[in-house]
């Protein structure tokens, strides 16, 4: 069965940087990020066991999205002045250990992720991404499940977490999301209304759309006068929130196959890094490899 893992690799890198806040190479540089990511990634190959794996990264905020509503992210903090630097040391590590990474110009990693998503699943692979952006439940199928770094269960998500999760369907997230608002984008909901209310409201209407064609339905005048307001924001917030499959993305699983990592380019990094474990590591698995050759 092929399986492909998709990583978001800034959700990573920012995870990897918080989780361990001090560790510098031999020439005083900062490495705690890139020793995290580096931890993580492997753990995570080695429990998914993908046949296909690529990390995306941002290339910037869609443009569309900034026209619709200029202040999206605009609430966001600077990247950490550590951490920035960090981000080339990754994707060479990424190289040097055979994993493909992509990064477009303008191009949000949620969006070339659902368009990688859509031609996978479409060629009948299995898909695994790893991230913790509630925006991916909406792209949860049969054959998508998400893998949330901040569940230490390592359980891969399927459609019966994200109802647990949500309160609703995969099929009913952008609704969902749209009701209630993004707090981490800066997206404004319809006032009043959290992730129980949206979801009460999607058990009850099916959609957004059903929800407004039947706004007399709804019981608490408060509610539905606030609904009533908000109806062009919702509106709004549904295209906001849809991710983009259908941008241009190429579909390349042949590039995303495991490759056989540059041990001396591993070696030269760990070294350069002070990543002395990893060091250790890497010769030993090279001295047992040596072994069954002899």
């Amino acid at each position: 069965m092929e399986r492909l893992l998709i990583v978001d690799g800034h959700a990573y890198a920012y995870r990897a940087f918080h989780a361990i806040r001090s560790l510098h190479s031999p020439m005083g540089e900062p490495t705690n990020a890139i020793y995290g990511f580096v931890k993580m990634m492997t753990k995570m190959r080695a429990a998914i066991e993908p046949t296909h794996l690529i990390v995306v990264w941002d290339g910037g905020l869609n443009a569309e999205r900034m026209i619709m509503l200029p202040e999206y992210k605009a609430q966001r903090s600077e990247m950490p002045e550590d951490l920035r630097p960090q981000l080339d040391g990754m994707t060479v590590w990424l190289k040097a250990a055979g994993i493909a990474s992509y990064c477009g110009d303008g191009v949000e990693a949620d969006d070339y992720i659902a368009c990688v998503v859509r031609h996978a699943a479409g060629a009948g692979m299995h898909v695994v991404i790893a991230s913790a952006d509630k925006d991916f439940m909406q792209l949860v199928s049969e054959r998508v499940g998400l893998l949330n770094p901040g569940e230490k269960t390592g359980v891969v998500w399927t459609d019966e977490q994200v109802r647990a999760k949500a309160g609703v369907e995969p099929s009913q997230i952008v609704d969902w999301l749209s009701l209630m608002g993004d707090s981490v984008d800066n997206i404004p909901g319809v006032p009043g209304v959290g992730p129980k209310t949206a979801a009460d409201l999607l058990r009850q209407f099916g959609s957004v759309e059903k929800l407004f064609e039947q706004l007399h339905e709804v019981k608490s005048e408060k509610l539905r006068a606030a609904l009533r307001g908000a109806e062009s924001a919702v509106r709004r917030n549904r295209e906001m929130v849809r991710l983009r499959d259908d941008l241009s993305c190429e579909f390349a699983p042949e590039d995303w196959l495991g490759k056989p990592a540059d041990a001396g380019r591993l070696r030269g990094l760990y070294r350069q890094w002070g990543f002395n474990g990893l060091l250790a590591s890497l010769e030993e698995a090279a001295g047992d490899r040596q072994a069954i050759l002899i």
